[in-house]
C-alpha cells in the first residue's frame, strides 16, 4: 500500500517534466518536416524557371517582332512603302527602248547596242571585242530586247528590280551575237562563233551559256546552220537553246541575266587566241564524234587510212560539190589525182560529196585527211577537223579572180589561221560569155569549173610529195601515239 502510494506520488511529480519533452520533441519534428517540405517546394520552383525560362525569352522575341511588323505596316509607315513603289515605278520608266541599229551609226558593229562602248578589246590577253553586261559601263543594268515579228528589234538598259514592264527574266549567262552574214553559211556562222568558243575555252570552261541570242543587221535569227549548231554543242558541252523573242516564251521585252555580246565577229581577237580556238573546236568535235586523234600509217605502197603499221600514210580527199561550183567532169578530175597519187608510196584517195555526210562523217572524213582538193565553197571550212600542217588545193570557176576581190581568199587566211598549208588555187580561164552583163562574178559566180589534166598532174605531184616528207619527218620526231596524246591533252584542256 505505501509502496503504491509512493509510486503514484513519483509519477505525479515526474509527469510535467516528461509531457513538455514530448510536446518539445513532437515540435521539433514537425518543424524538421515542415522545413523539409518548404526546401522541396523551392527546388520545384527553381526547375519550373529554368524550364520555362527560354521559353518565356522566345514568346518576348516573337512579341517584339509582331510588334517591329505591326509598325511597319501601320498607317504611320504605309506613306514609306508607297515611296519605294513610286521609286520603283520611276527606275522602270528610265528603260527607254531604242532601235538595235542605230541608223546614226554606218560602222558595221558600232550601231549594235551603241549606247555602250565595248567593255574590252584589243586586250594584252588577246580576246575580241566584246560587252559584259551587268557592268559598271551599263551602270550594273540588265541587257533586254524586243524583236517581235516583223518589227525593228529595239534594247534597252535596266535595272534588275526594275525590269520594263511585262519583260521576261532570262536566268544564267546568254551568248548575243551580232553578225552582218548569214548563220547558215558555215564560214560566216564560224567567224561569229569563234569569239564565243575562244571566251568559254579562256573561263576555264565555266562561261556556258544557258542560251544564245542571234542577230543579223540588227534583227533576231531562229538559229544556225546544223553543221555549226553541232560544233557549237560539241564544243560548248550543251545543247544549243536559241531565244526567239516570241510567243508562247516571250509575251514582251526580253532581260538576260548575264550577257556577253560580240558584235564585231573575230575584231580584235589575236591570232594565237583564234588558233587556240580552233584547235579546241577541232578537239571537241572529234571527242563528240568518237573520233580517235591517231593519224594514219602505210605498211606498204598500196597505203591505208585503217592505220596499219609502218611509214604515215598520205590521205587525199576529193571534196566535191553539186550544182554551183561543181567540177564540170567530176570522173576526170578523180583520174588525175588518183593517178598521182598511185605515184606516191601509202598514198590513198577518197571522193565524196559533203550532201550525203552527217557533220559526224565529216569530222571522220577530215581527220583523216592530209591533202584536201575542193571547189571553192562553204564545204570549204571542214578543214578545221584537219591536223595541222594539212594541205588545202582549192579551185574557181572563171570570174572570181577577176571580180571576187579579198572575199575569195577566205579559206587560205582560215587555212593559215588553223595552222594549215593553203597551197594555192586554180581559176578556170574558160567559160562561156556572159550576156548583157558587165558584171562578170555575178554571171560566173555559180558557174561550173573544168580541168586542165597536165597542170593538175604536175600541181598534185609537188603537193603531194612535200606533204607526205612532212608526215615522215613528224613521225620520227615524235612518234604518233605520244604526239596524239600530247596534242589531244593541249587542245582540249579548257585554261
Amino acid at each position: 500500500m505505501i509502496s503504491s502510494i509512493l509510486f503514484i506520488s513519483m509519477h505525479a511529480c515526474m509527469s510535467p517534466s516528461i509531457a513538455a519533452r514530448r510536446k518539445t520533441a513532437r515540435r521539433v519534428a514537425m518543424a524538421k518536416k515542415k522545413s523539409t517540405s518548404n526546401n522541396l517546394l523551392q527546388c520545384r520552383l527553381k526547375t519550373a524557371l529554368c524550364l520555362l525560362a527560354p521559353l518565356l525569352l522566345l514568346a518576348a522575341f516573337f512579341a517584339l517582332q509582331l510588334q517591329t511588323l505591326g509598325g511597319v505596316f501601320s498607317p504611320a509607315t504605309r506613306p514609306c512603302a508607297a515611296a519605294v513603289d513610286d521609286l520603283v515605278g520611276r527606275l522602270r520608266s528610265l528603260a527607254t527602248f531604242h532601235r538595235l541599229k542605230d541608223p546614226r551609226e554606218p560602222a558595221a558593229g558600232a550601231w549594235f547596242i551603241s549606247a555602250l562602248n565595248d567593255t574590252s578589246g584589243g586586250d594584252p590577253d588577246g580576246e575580241a571585242r566584246h560587252l559584259v553586261l551587268p557592268s559598271a559601263s551599263s551602270s550594273g543594268r540588265l541587257l533586254c530586247v524586243a524583236a517581235p515579228p516583223g518589227v525593228d528589234a529595239t534594247y534597252a538598259l535596266a535595272w534588275p528590280d526594275a525590269l520594263p514592264h511585262g519583260a521576261a527574266l532570262r536566268p544564267g549567262l546568254a551568248f548575243v551575237s551580232e553578225s552582218p552574214y548569214d548563220y547558215n553559211n558555215l564560214w560566216h556562222g564560224l567567224t561569229a562563233l569563234a569569239p564565243f568558243v575562244s571566251w568559254h575555252a579562256r573561263s576555264g570552261c565555266r562561261a556556258v551559256p544557258a542560251r544564245w541570242a542571234l542577230f543579223q543587221r540588227g534583227g533576231a535569227r531562229m538559229g544556225m546552220s546544223g553543221w555549226l549548231t553541232s560544233l557549237a554543242e560539241a564544243a560548248m558541252g550543251v545543247e544549243m537553246e536559241v531565244e526567239t523573242f516570241r510567243p508562247p516564251l516571250a509575251d514582251g521585252p526580253v532581260c538576260f541575266e548575264q550577257a556577253l555580246v560580240f558584235r564585231r565577229q573575230m575584231d580584235g581577237l589575236s591570232r594565237e587566241r583564234l588558233l587556240a580556238a580552233f584547235d579546241f573546236m577541232r578537239c571537241k568535235a572529234r571527242a563528240s564524234c568518237g573520233v580517235a586523234g591517231a593519224p594514219a600509217t602505210i605498211a606498204g605502197n598500196n597505203g591505208s587510212r585503217d592505220g596499219d603499221a609502218g611509214e604515215p600514210a598520205l590521205r587525199v580527199t576529193l571534196l566535191f560539190r553539186r550544182g554551183a561550183r561543181a567540177f564540170k567532169d567530176e570522173p576526170a578530175v578523180a583520174r588525175v589525182f588518183e593517178k598521182e597519187c598511185a605515184r606516191v608510196a601509202g598514198c590513198v584517195v577518197t571522193a565524196t560529196h559533203t550532201d550525203n555526210l552527217t557533220f559526224c562523217d565529216q569530222v571522220r572524213l577530215m581527220s583523216e585527211t592530209d591533202v584536201l582538193v575542193t571547189p571553192h565553197g562553204a564545204q570549204v571550212t571542214n578543214l578545221l577537223f584537219m591536223d595541222r600542217s594539212s594541205s588545202i588545193m582549192e579551185f574557181y570557176p572563171l570570174g572570181w579572180r577577176q571580180r571576187a576581190g579579198g572575199g575569195q581568199f577566205v579559206y587560205r587566211w582560215m587555212a593559215s589561221r588553223a595552222g594549215m598549208r593553203h597551197e594555192g588555187s586554180w581559176w578556170d580561164p574558160h567559160g562561156e560569155p556572159c550576156p548583157d552583163s558587165p558584171d562578170i562574178l555575178s554571171c560566173y559566180k555559180s558557174r561550173q569549173i573544168g580541168h586542165d589534166e597536165a597542170y593538175f598532174a604536175e600541181w598534185a605531184a609537188k603537193v603531194f610529195a612535200a606533204a607526205r616528207e612532212r608526215k615522215m619527218i613528224r613521225a620520227v620526231v615524235a612518234p604518233p601515239e605520244e604526239r596524239r596524246r600530247g596534242a589531244a591533252a593541249a587542245a582540249c584542256d579548257c585554261t
